[in-house]
C-alpha cells in the first residue's frame, strides 16, 4: 500500500483569496500558487486542482498503457499523453480528454488502439474519475523500426 500526501494553505475567501500548495510528500512538487481565477478563468501562472488531476490522469494512463504493451511483448519506444480536464463553475469537473501518440515496434494500429482503450478504462485514475466523461483520441501511431 502506498499513501501520498500534499499540504495546502489558503487565505481569504474563495473569490478574493489565494492558496499555496506548500509541499508534497515526495518533494517533487515545489510551492505552487492556486486561486479561484486560475481554476475558473485564466491560469495566469497559477495552478488548479484540475491541472493536477490532468497531470495525474495522463501519467497514470501512460503507465497503465506501457504495462499492457510490455506484457504483450511490445514495450513502447515512446508514448506522449495529454489530458485536458474540464471544470465548469457551478457544475464541477465534467470531463477528462486523453490524447495519445506513440511509437511501438511489432504492433498493428488496431491492437495499439484496443490496448489504449483498455488502459483508459482500467488505469487507477480513470477508475477514480468513473463519474466523468473520459475520452481517448489517438492522434498519431508509428510502428517503430524493428
Amino acid at each position: 500500500m502506498a499513501k501520498r500526501t500534499a499540504a495546502v494553505s489558503w487565505k481569504g475567501g474563495l473569490l478574493d483569496g489565494a492558496g499555496m500548495i506548500e509541499s508534497s510528500g515526495s518533494g517533487a512538487l515545489g510551492k505552487l500558487p492556486v486561486t479561484w481565477l486560475a481554476r475558473a478563468e485564466s491560469s495566469d501562472g497559477k495552478t488548479s486542482p484540475e491541472e493536477l488531476i490532468a497531470a495525474a490522469h495522463a501519467s497514470c494512463f501512460a503507465m497503465a498503457f506501457s504495462m499492457l504493451l510490455a506484457e504483450g511483448g511490445t514495450p513502447p519506444e515512446k508514448l506522449d499523453v495529454r489530458s485536458t480536464v474540464t471544470f465548469i463553475p457551478g457544475t464541477g469537473i465534467t470531463k477528462s480528454e486523453l490524447e495519445l501518440s506513440g511509437r511501438v515496434s511489432g504492433l498493428s494500429e488496431d491492437v495499439f488502439r484496443a490496448k489504449a482503450e483498455q488502459a483508459k478504462t482500467n488505469c487507477p485514475v480513470s477508475q477514480a474519475l468513473k463519474g466523468l466523461e473520459i475520452t481517448l483520441a489517438v492522434t498519431a501511431f508509428e510502428p517503430a523500426a524493428a
